[in-house]
């Protein structure tokens, strides 16, 4: 049986949040009190309602409880936002999923019910510090919210030099969890041995760490790697 999502308000974030759900193989039922944005819509989404989202008869009529969540993506009213929160848990709506300007609003949205919140444009803004950021590394893997993952050919100043010499865990709070060298993969470093040129170090630690590593240390990079490897990687790792 198909996921059944209502999505709230066809702002940016919420048109795209509806077509992405749609494509997946969703039902979506979209509402906004907007016709220029229902017409837009209506052809791509399971059903689309020209309503006002803080209206409790608009939203009732869709049937709360045949919802597996909602996505409230109201962006010209903080109030339509709450009321729309609170209609949707009063409908019996399993999850509900709010969207947010900042950590405030964020803040009394989850006070009248919201299950998550959502920020856009602060999710925006790190992925796009990040982006910037990572461009210095070949595949970038972000583990979590704190923590990354990267492969970097050794910089020419860390070449002949052993990890004790180079102190990069005190430097830059990140662990060389591995070494490439052609097709072999060695995760037992050894720390007084000299770092050989055009090998690959496998790091990981705090995203911050990795900004603490300039671009000009690393920017001889591998220009391609298999995430596969990387996840056997972790994996020998984890039985070591």
């Amino acid at each position: 049986m198909k996921k059944q999502f209502a999505v709230f308000g066809l702002g940016s974030f919420g048109r795209s949040v509806a077509l992405t759900l749609e494509n997946l193989g969703c039902d979506v039922v979209v509402v906004d009190k907007s016709y220029e944005k229902i017409q837009e819509i209506s052809d791509m989404v399971s059903y689309a309602m020209r309503a006002d989202v803080s209206d409790p008869d608009a939203l009732h009529a869709l049937g709360g409880r045949n919802l597996d969540g909602a996505v409230v993506a109201v962006s010209e009213s903080l109030e339509a936002s709450i009321m729309a929160t609170i209609i949707s848990k009063e409908m019996g709506i399993p999850y509900v999923l709010a969207k947010a300007k900042d950590e405030l609003q964020g803040a009394i949205l989850e006070k009248v019910g919201a299950d998550a919140i959502a920020y856009p444009e602060c999710d925006m803004g790190e992925r796009v510090a990040k982006s910037l950021m990572s461009t210095a590394f070949a595949d970038w893997i972000e583990l979590s919210s704190e923590y990354s993952m990267a492969e970097v050919v050794i910089p020419e100043k860390w070449v002949g030099r052993s990890l004790s010499e180079l102190k990069i865990r005190e430097q830059y709070g990140i662990n060389v969890v591995g070494i490439i060298q052609g097709v072999q993969v060695d995760v037992t470093l050894d720390p007084y041995e000299p770092l050989p040129e055009g090998a690959i170090l496998i790091l990981i630690g705090a995203t911050f760490g990795f900004g603490k590593i300039s671009y000009m240390e690393v920017r001889k990079m591998i220009t391609s790697t298999s995430n596969q490897r990387v996840k056997r990687i972790i994996s020998n790792t984890e039985k070591k």
